[in-house]
């Protein structure tokens, strides 16, 4: 079947919603152009993070998350996808190419794409409700559609989560470049991207289980209780950049759903970015059967949490190319 190209005005439709994805420091290290082959995405390795990502995986992963966002946003304009995975051997930045056929949405691309509008990253205490285990199946199965997996870490293997979360969190505290480069991303003055301080809360108490933290925080977070998060850790067979890209749209899948489940969502990858720690969630929480890609903070806002600011992005003109 031959590619029919959205016009102008639905592909920046469209890219106003795939531009929502979630980043690593809300980076959006991407691009996109328009061909009359199809929609291409590139990694704009210009906002590389060398100090928080030296291996530049989660800038994939984030890629992935804006590839899946698309692709889900085209799908409720009435147009259906495939992908092309790194097309160009020449060009390690060409990450998908994707090929678009006219299809009538249906009633689940018309509710993926309502969550893009209602996600947002929370990183406020969660309270002690429990998640349904019907909801974590329904995650589960959007995942492995990406050719991911997600594994809920245990209440009791927790404690084995905290160790490598407190160790990158300490080492990164003494690191000058880390630092550097968390006040050049965050703080009260985000116009177009960055974490902004209205997003980001203070430091969770010693004793839980860290996140990672930002510059000037100056969310308000309502709850008085420790954090009652459930951990999700997405994982893939392999270790490529074709795993780590459907990792990112793994990612997407399993945000979107939660947030059409009503729960509340984090994404957390600060010790992914140390090879040790990497090693140990590998190792104790997959028990060395996936390489750990990112992971999910899910659970309920408390009733009274105030309703979260919208996070900066770049507009759609800065990212794409005709």
């Amino acid at each position: 079947m031959s590619c029919v190209v959205p016009d102008r005005e639905a592909t920046d439709a469209a890219l106003g919603l795939a531009v929502r994805a979630p980043s690593v420091h809300n980076t959006q290290p991407w691009l996109w152009r328009t061909t009359p082959a199809g929609i291409q995405l590139f990694a704009d390795t210009a906002r590389h993070l060398p100090a928080t990502d030296p291996h530049r995986r989660s800038l994939v992963v984030s890629c992935g998350a804006t590839l899946h966002h698309m692709r889900v946003a085209l799908a409720a304009m009435g147009w259906a996808s495939t992908v092309e995975y790194f097309p160009d051997p020449a060009d390690s930045t060409h990450l998908a190419t994707i090929v678009t056929t006219r299809r009538p949405p249906t009633d689940d691309d018309i509710e993926m794409a309502g969550a893009i509008l209602l996600r947002h990253t929370d990183r406020r205490h969660y309270i002690a409700r429990p998640i349904p285990v019907g909801h974590i199946r329904t995650m589960a199965s959007r995942v492995a559609a990406c050719g991911a997996a997600v594994r809920q870490v245990p209440e009791q293997f927790l404690p084995r989560l905290a160790i490598p979360m407190r160790r990158s969190a300490a080492q990164h505290a003494t690191d000058r470049a880390y630092q550097d480069e968390i006040a050049r991303w965050s703080g009260p003055d985000r116009r177009y991207d960055g974490v902004p301080s209205r997003n980001a809360p203070a430091p969770f108490p010693a004793g839980e289980i860290p996140v990672r933290t930002f510059a000037e925080p100056a969310l308000r977070d309502p709850s008085d209780h420790p954090d009652a998060a459930q951990w999700l850790v997405v994982g893939t067979a392999h270790d490529d950049r074709l795993a780590q890209l459907r990792a990112g749209e793994a990612v997407s899948a399993l945000l979107l759903t939660a947030t059409g489940l009503g729960l509340a969502t984090s994404l957390q990858t600060e010790p992914l970015g140390l090879p040790d720690s990497r090693k140990e969630i590998r190792t104790g929480l997959l028990h060395d059967c996936a390489h750990p890609q990112a992971m999910v903070r899910v659970g309920w806002s408390p009733p009274t949490a105030a309703p979260l600011a919208e996070t900066p992005r770049r507009p759609v003109a800065e990212i794409l190319e005709v």
